[in-house]
């Protein structure tokens, strides 16, 4: 189908190239150029969302040749920037903007997250992307034989190590409390994929490393969630750490994985999953649990979203948390920054389970074998289907897509993550 990008839509980005090519840096500018090149920002993409809006199958379908390729979400904005040259950032520029410290950005990110808003928007483009994101990645299936003949992974982020038919993933970030960034995200993709891929693997088990951070030295943590220095430095990326993350890995934890070697009576590869929480989950981590068939937590740890704190969207939590927790509590969770001890009666609509610390071995032994079940895995598959159908996840990410981009760049969080940085701390919990 032909598909052209409209010439009002060209006329206003090309616009807003030459009054961008007259200015300093972003962060050197007065505030009355900030201002101005804030509203012809604004004119383009509102452009840019009308055009997608009326055209958005078309153009994904140009893409991916009526969907017959799979382009993942980075591969797809770039792919849309040099065939449809202005309703995308190019890849140069989003470079120039991955070199700069998050308050210097340009915010190109923003118009990635316009179109992709539009893609997952559309039941056929935003279906067609899930699926893709549900493939194993090029990395997962280059390290595959050896993981198979091994049982064994070791990355900069996580350890995988095959026992007894369990994939033990342990997340080894030890230096940031497992703070979560572009190379854990994609660590984390990779292992699930390998675990999910394993014939061998019947349960897989996600639990935190032994730590040398100071306050925690010697101590098991689960996560600390988003790494705020990484923020603040400007390498946290929309699509290759927080569309990935949500649209990847955690994805094919409640999904599976779509693989040639799936049985004839389903698309994906599934396996149960258990989480093993130690001193605290917070952000991410807490997020993770959400994703979980059984979770189980240290008597002394705690859970916390404290997204309005930091001012950025929770990824899904805001999808899920209140499928457990009912409507009240999620909003004192998310909107209030409420913590939840493992102890306290409303722990146990997120915990299944509490154990003193040093019965958390045994403790993951026991819900290993509970889940290892032939009937675990299409019963799961069936809560999932009724629990998150795909349509209302989809819907979800579309506008999960462009928030948290305008989040990024929402000074209430650039002032908050320079703090954190001042402060020296890659991210701490919450009052540490």
């Amino acid at each position: 189908m032909s598909v052209a990008l409209w010439p009002e839509v060209q006329a206003a980005v090309a616009h807003l190239d030459r009054l961008l090519a007259t200015l300093p840096e972003p962060g050197a500018r007065l505030p009355e150029q900030q201002a101005e090149v804030a509203a012809v920002k604004d004119a383009a993409r509102t452009l840019r969302m009308r055009f997608l809006e009326a055209r958005i199958d078309a153009v994904y379908d140009r893409l991916t040749d009526g969907r017959t390729r799979e382009l993942r979400t980075v591969e797809l904005v770039e792919a849309a920037a040099v065939e449809f040259p202005g309703l995308v950032p190019t890849a140069e520029q989003v470079a120039a903007d991955r070199g700069r410290p998050q308050a210097d950005k340009e915010g190109y990110e923003i118009d990635q997250g316009i179109f992709l808003r539009a893609v997952l928007g559309s039941p056929e483009a935003g279906t067609h992307l899930l699926d893709t994101m549900l493939r194993p990645t090029p990395r997962a299936l280059r390290l595959l034989p050896g993981f198979l003949r091994t049982g064994v992974l070791e990355t900069a982020s996580v350890r995988l190590e095959r026992k007894d038919g369990t994939a033990h993933l342990t997340m080894c970030r030890d230096d940031c409390l497992n703070a979560e960034d572009d190379r854990q995200v994609d660590d984390m993709e990779t292992v699930v994929d390998l675990a999910l891929l394993d014939p061998q693997v019947k349960v897989g088990v996600l639990r935190g490393g032994t730590m040398t951070h100071p306050r925690y030295r010697g101590r098991r943590v689960f996560s600390a969630g988003i790494n705020l220095k990484s923020l603040h430095a400007g390498d946290i990326s929309l699509t290759g750490f927080l569309l990935r993350r949500e649209l990847g890995y955690i994805h094919k934890l409640v999904r599976g994985i779509r693989s040639d070697d799936a049985p004839w009576h389903s698309p994906t590869v599934e396996k149960p999953w258990v989480a093993a929480v130690d001193t605290f989950a917070i952000g991410g981590g807490a997020q993770l649990l959400l994703a979980f068939d059984h979770v189980l937590s240290a008597s002394d740890a705690y859970l916390s979203l404290p997204a309005a704190r930091e001012g950025i969207v929770p990824g899904a939590a805001n999808f899920r948390l209140g499928r457990h927790t009912g409507p009240r509590t999620s909003r004192q969770i998310i909107l209030q920054g409420r913590r939840i001890w493992a102890t306290e009666p409303d722990a146990r609509l997120l915990i299944d389970e509490v154990v003193e610390p040093q019965e958390m071995d045994a403790a993951v032994d026991r819900a290993v074998e509970r889940l290892s079940g032939p009937a675990v895995v299409p019963n799961r598959r069936m809560l999932n289907l009724a629990e998150e159908p795909v349509h209302a996840f989809r819907h979800y990410m579309a506008e999960f897509a462009l928030q948290q981009a305008l989040r990024l760049y929402g000074e209430d969080v650039i002032s908050k993550v320079g703090r954190f940085a001042e402060e020296g701390r890659s991210r701490c919990p919450a009052g540490a």
